[in-house]
């Protein structure tokens, strides 16, 4: 027994080894690989073909074979030509980065979409940076200047620059619980200057012009510095208020530009959505009288993406093995 417990304590270090190593060599590897811009690939995914083979197995599962073959022919022709519904997903993150999918998506559907058809865009975003979210924004926005309908639908949360992006469409629907608003601006530093002055480490910062840095995390922020870069927080959300009423019109933007969040329930009352339904619910109500796409853009992966996966999975399967090991013993 004693030479079991020893033998995988020997086994146990050699996996440790084996991870560092491999750890190393992976890092190596993404390090000497250039990296280099990637095409990416857009699919166009027939929903309503989807839901249809879903309920016919479902009604072949749950009736005998007459009854499923009369059901079969009862069931209509499906109408040719019927106009289109183009469903994207937009899922943002802090930086916005997935506008870059968001561009392509709407540049296709700015190609194949008419004024009869729509568009719906699932939207899950809490906000992020101003600049990134004042982009996906105005890509939402190109639908609008081709006059092709755009819906935006909300099932968890659209807000502060998620809620930028919304407000673009001719139709919001939302959950009852999802939320929405926070139409304000916020920024938030630390500042380390007590603490290195007090260790006597002195920071010197060089700039030209006034304004050029008003705050900062290691220097001493001033009065003048931290009132300049208020007044700038300002001016982003007299902007942020001002896109908002724009293109939302019915708005109180006074009464709902606080800051502050609302739920589906609430945000219905104050005009910040215009009906309380999930994604999925409005998609039901489209699929008889819309053929339905899913638009998806997705980047191929580069060579050190995939040996950078390649490893972590390797990796962690090691590590799996090496924790096994343990609890063994």
């Amino acid at each position: 027994m004693n030479y079991l417990i020893e033998y995988a304590m020997f086994l146990a270090k050699a996996l440790t080894i084996v991870i560092a190593i491999g750890a190393v060599i992976a890092m190596i590897v993404l390090a000497a690989v250039k990296p280099k811009s990637h095409k990416g690939e857009l699919s166009f995914d027939d929903l309503s073909k989807e839901h249809h083979d879903l309920v016919e197995d479902l009604q072949q599962e749950m009736l005998d074979k007459k009854a499923f073959k009369q059901w079969k022919k009862q069931q209509k022709t499906p109408e040719q030509n019927l106009p289109k519904l183009f469903v994207v997903d937009f899922n943002g993150s802090m930086d916005a980065h997935e506008v870059a999918a968001l561009r392509e998506e709407m540049t296709a559907l700015i190609a194949v979409a008419t004024k009869d058809d729509e568009v719906l865009v699932r939207l899950e975003s809490g906000g992020g940076v101003v600049h990134g979210y004042g982009l996906a924004a105005s890509q939402l926005a190109r639908l609008k200047q081709h006059q092709i309908p755009l819906t935006v639908a909300v099932d968890k949360v659209a807000a502060s620059g998620g809620y930028m992006m919304a407000c673009i469409a001719d139709k919001i629907i939302a959950a009852p619980f999802a939320i929405l608003g926070s139409i304000g601006v916020v920024a938030q530093l630390p500042n380390f200057h007590k603490l290195l002055k007090k260790n006597h480490v002195d920071v010197e910062q060089f700039t030209a012009g006034e304004f050029k840095r008003t705050v900062t995390v290691f220097g001493e922020n001033t009065d003048k510095g931290r009132q300049k870069f208020q007044h700038e927080l300002e001016e982003t959300h007299l902007l942020f208020k001002d896109f908002v009423q724009k293109h939302r019109a019915v708005l109180d933007i006074n009464q709902v530009a606080t800051g502050e969040h609302w739920f589906g329930y609430q945000a219905l009352d104050l005009k910040l959505v215009d009906e309380l339904a999930t994604s999925d619910e409005y998609l039901l109500t489209q699929l008889p009288k819309r053929q339905v796409y899913q638009v998806k853009y997705q980047l191929k992966k580069g060579l050190a993406e995939k040996v950078g996966l390649s490893a972590a999975t390797m990796l962690q399967s090691v590590w799996q093995q090496a924790q096994r090991m343990i609890i063994w013993r």
